[in-house]
């Protein structure tokens, strides 16, 4: 593990403290999910399950705005399953619900579009509630079956915003509180105002911070973090 500062901020304390106001939801895996305004929605609709229109809720979103994580709380919650793909025949797996990450796949593709038609049917005529993850709502998914794209226009959709700035911040929190790594305030807000807002790039960041900071043995500082960020960018 990586040496951090053990020297204590008093703004640290306040970002601390930031991260502790926002609610925890359990996820699979033993992370939690952060709610706060940029996904408040998202969780208000998960929380009136299963009482969805149509039994089936969307939420949609930007990459890296936590779509996923989020299906993983719900899961954690309701017992629901993850399936792989739009199969009429998961229907039948003994679950209250079904969770289909990126269901916007299927757009333009007849079968996919069929696949998704029937399965969604199904989980209706078994009393049973279907969760989709996608990049927009169904209305601009360029569905190309008719049928599809008004069974869509009865479900319920949820949209999660790009994380905002205290979002990431608390997230950042967290993760380095995660890995016993207490890190000053300066580094935070250097950081959350460089950085790419998602919460796969935070963890990339903190992951890419504690590893370089072991590497050279080293706290984690503005310069060390100027030093990730320069190497992150030269990746992509």
């Amino acid at each position: 593990m990586a040496t951090a500062s053990r020297r204590e901020h008093p703004a640290m304390n306040d970002a601390r403290q930031l991260a502790l106001e926002f609610e925890h939801r359990p996820a699979l895996g033993g992370d939690d999910f952060l709610v706060a305004p940029p996904n408040a929605d998202a969780v208000a609709w998960l929380d009136r399950w299963p009482d969805w229109p149509g039994s089936a809720l969307v939420i949609a979103g930007p990459p890296g705005c936590g779509k996923s994580h989020l299906g993983h709380v719900f899961m954690a919650e309701s017992g629901a399953l993850a399936i792989d793909a739009p199969d009429p025949r998961a229907a039948d797996i003994d679950a209250p619900a079904l969770v289909l990450d990126e269901a916007d796949v299927v757009a333009g593709d007849a079968a996919g579009e069929e696949a998704l038609f029937h399965l969604y049917n199904r989980i209706r005529e078994a009393g049973r509630c279907l969760l989709m993850t996608a990049a927009a709502p169904p209305a601009r998914w360029g569905l190309i079956l008719p049928d599809l794209a008004s069974r869509l226009k009865a479900v319920a959709t949820a949209s999660i915003a790009t994380p905002d700035e205290a979002l990431i911040q608390a997230v950042l929190v967290k993760l380095f509180a995660d890995r016993q790594l207490r890190v000053d305030a300066d580094v935070i807000g250097y950081v959350v105002a460089r950085m790419e807002r998602s919460f796969a790039a935070t963890r990339t960041l903190v992951e890419a911070l504690d590893s370089t900071a072991l590497a050279r043995r080293r706290n984690i500082t503005v310069p060390l973090a100027r030093d990730v960020l320069d190497e992150l960018a030269a990746r992509e």
